[in-house]
């Protein structure tokens, strides 16, 4: 008697996604924040007044973290780009998740800026030049890209009204500022002449363009603010994302005026030093404004019961940036006060970024902000209507 075979399992699919890919499923480029985050702690604290013993290698193990945190992300979203391409080309059309993209380019920026500060430390200064050299000219060539291709695609695809304005608009426009802050320091270690007079004018190209565009989009946050009502408590952290154009355009000009003797020619050397206390003092004035409005908004959050998410990073980048520019003005004016605004606001920084660091590792070991429906819950939804 002849029986009939019984069929084969199928074999397995050969476009099977392996577990590493799955893994990466929901991973958008909010994550670039805790690099930002954790570098900035490694190079606002390089120039702290008091030289406590132990300080340097500890910011030095910081900034390593921050380099490897970096590998790490850079090869898990080269993984989601390969085997979730589709989603990844949604996130760049949700006008939610697109802003973020700028965080790539402050992530590369903040670790090169790192190792030249502190970093060299271990590495040596000749290798530190050149990685910072790389990641500088990386991050700013992204940084440009994100700052056209976000503001268009708002404009002819994502299609956002006013009360969906949220600070995270801020992101892709502030990149630029970063490179305009950090790209000086580099400027001593090119050729003498017209290589560093170059490379700083171009800076202070980036510094323009960054300024007059935040100042664009600033407006747009503050009324959605006042008119619209507080933002939901996951966004209520963004409101310090304003802090990161204040503190990084003061730092900026603090650079230029640190480096313009010798490399451009009279009078514009002195007046970038005029540039750095006239321009400088005011705006650091404005971000201690908002940085108490923000943590108003962040105390009334947490009392209606505000969880953590992704978004509590933003209380360390930007808060970094103030320090940065706290510091400038501190070097520039002689002033104690502007000393002991630093170490406060240094403070605020590492308390800050112990926070973040010790929820998101604790939230990455129990599966919790890589299980849920990408983008990752941090990433802000259109904000409509008053919230109260």
């Amino acid at each position: 008697m002849v029986t009939a075979a019984r069929p084969l399992p199928p074999l397995p699919r050969a476009t099977a996604r392996p577990p590493r890919a799955t893994a990466v499923r929901h991973l958008g480029p909010n994550w670039y924040a805790c690099v930002m985050g954790t570098a900035i702690v490694a190079s606002a604290g390089a120039a702290l007044p008091p030289h406590l013993p132990g300080l340097r290698p500890a910011l030095t193990a910081v900034w390593a973290a921050s380099a490897l945190l970096l590998l790490v992300l850079l090869g898990a979203r080269a993984l989601h780009w390969l085997h979730h391409r589709d989603q990844a080309r949604a996130h760049l059309l949700d006008p939610a998740v697109a802003p973020f993209y700028g965080c790539l380019s402050m992530a590369l920026l903040a670790v090169g800026g790192g190792a030249l500060s502190v970093g060299r430390d271990w590495i040596g200064t000749r290798p530190a030049v050149v990685l910072d050299a790389v990641l500088f000219t990386a991050g700013t060539v992204i940084g440009l890209a994100a700052a056209v291709t976000v503001p268009y695609l708002m404009a002819v695809r994502h299609r956002v009204t006013a009360d969906q304005a949220a600070p995270t608009w801020l992101l892709p426009l502030v990149a630029p500022m970063v490179s305009a802050a950090l790209g000086p320091h580099l400027v001593p270690h090119l050729p003498p002449g017209q290589a560093r007079e170059t490379l700083l004018l171009a800076c202070f190209a980036l510094f323009g363009l960054s300024l007059l565009a935040t100042l664009l989009m600033l407006p747009l946050v503050f009324a959605r603010l006042l008119t619209g009502g507080p933002l939901p408590l996951a966004l209520t952290p963004t409101l310090f994302l304003v802090l990161g154009p204040l503190g990084q355009s003061t730092t900026a000009v603090g650079a230029f005026a640190q480096v313009a003797p010798g490399v451009v020619p009279q009078p514009y050397d002195e007046g970038f030093r005029l540039l750095a206390v006239l321009y400088g003092v005011p705006v650091m004035g404005f971000a201690l404004l908002w940085l108490c409005l923000a943590a108003a908004h962040v105390v009334r959050a947490r009392r209606r019961g505000m969880r953590f998410a992704m978004t509590w990073w933003s209380f360390t980048f930007p808060v970094g940036t103030c320090v940065t520019g706290a510091e400038a003005l501190a070097r520039h004016t002689g002033l104690l006060a502007y000393d002991a605004l630093t170490l406060a606001l240094y403070a605020v920084l590492a308390g800050a970024w112990a926070v973040a660091a010790w929820h998101t590792a604790r939230g990455l070991l129990s599966g919790a902000l890589l299980a849920g429906p990408a983008p990752a819950p941090s990433v802000p939804r259109p904000v409509t209507g008053r919230t109260r």
